[in-house]
């Protein structure tokens, strides 16, 4: 399920079980954490700079395109740090000299650059949970992190992950994570790739716009109620042949559905309900389309229907309800309102 949605955002960590939970059959509470801990996902700093779970296999393509910034280089970040760009290569290798002999926690990694006279100076940044220094070695494959533990996250070598498949060149990484795009959130217009990547990963423009024209003939123009959008050629018999859909979906904050695309699409998002989406609210979903927000009190599950979605789905909600009951292995009371 990670590999078909490329990046599940993995803060809080309820929100990638929910995620993840709500799209397989059979899913238990825990499924995330065990396949962190397993190896068969990692967790990195990827999208806007949030965590999220990926595959150890395509990981690198989103994090070639996430260092391609060399955000590290910036003056602000030398005069911050006290590291200048020459300086980061002994940086990376001390860091996964440390790491060698298993994953640290928060508070080891911290202890272990208190130790260089060259680097103790970042012992305190690292210990009083500012991850930003910690972003770009995640970007350039170097470090993710692991589960927690006693309390704390645990840092890892990411070459260490069984079926890492390293950092890509920037231009072999780029048509791949772009077509990846569109196979799983497609059709979408060319102004939302460029949104995808640049506003997410950091990519430059002028890079999106190559790649796209590099998947040129892998591409076809279709209209959607009017808009011109691009698809895949290999999908469109799918897309053709799939019915819409009717499901009714309990999803989190931040889920995939919605991120992907952007909170400013309409035919996603209600233009007048896109604050509580942009602000993270769980989403009920309705045919493809948000149609209201939820939340946990205790054990009661408190639905808000958006009045402009039309009929409330009653029964739909319910076995929604009863599933996210099953995957929190608790009773869930549902209290719905229109609003």
């Amino acid at each position: 399920m990670v590999a078909r949605l490329a990046a599940v955002p993995a803060w809080p960590d309820v929100a990638a079980e929910l995620a993840i939970g709500a799209r397989r059959k059979d899913a238990r509470s825990g499924d995330a954490a065990r396949a962190l801990a397993a190896g068969k996902v990692v967790k990195v700093f990827a999208f806007r700079g949030a965590t999220h779970l990926m595959t150890p296999q395509d990981a690198g393509g989103y994090l070639a395109l996430r260092a391609s910034s060399r955000m590290w280089e910036l003056p602000s970040w030398e005069s911050y740090y006290g590291l200048s760009p020459s300086d980061w290569p002994r940086f990376r290798e001390y860091v996964g000299r440390v790491l060698a002999e298993g994953p640290l926690t928060r508070s080891e990694l911290a202890a272990a650059l208190g130790r260089s006279s060259r680097y103790q100076h970042l012992r305190t940044v690292i210990t009083e949970g500012n991850d930003t220094l910690l972003k770009p070695l995640t970007w350039q494959g170097d470090l993710g992190l692991g589960p927690v533990r006693d309390g704390e996250a645990t840092f890892l070598r990411l070459d260490e992950v069984r079926g890492w498949a390293g950092i890509p060149d920037l231009d072999e990484a780029g048509p791949t994570v772009v077509a990846a795009y569109f196979r799983t959130h497609g059709p979408a217009s060319p102004a939302r790739v460029h949104d995808w990547f640049g506003k997410g990963l950091g990519a430059k423009r002028q890079a999106v716009t190559r790649w796209l024209d590099q998947l040129d003939e892998r591409l076809e123009q279709v209209s959607i109620e009017g808009d011109r959008v691009l698809v895949l050629r290999e999908d469109l018999d799918d897309l053709r042949a799939t019915p819409a859909s009717t499901a009714v979906r309990l999803l989190p904050g931040r889920d995939p559905w919605v991120m992907a695309p952007g909170t400013s699409d309409a035919s996603v998002v209600p233009p007048a309900r896109r604050e509580p989406v942009s602000r993270s609210a769980n989403l009920v979903v309705s045919r493809g389309v948000v149609a209201g927000t939820w939340t946990l009190r205790g054990d009661r599950l408190d639905v808000t229907w958006f009045k402009e979605s039309g009929r409330v789905r009653r029964a739909a909600l319910g076995q929604e309800a009863a599933a996210l009951a099953n995957l929190l292995h608790r009773p869930l009371a549902m209290e719905l309102v229109v609003g």
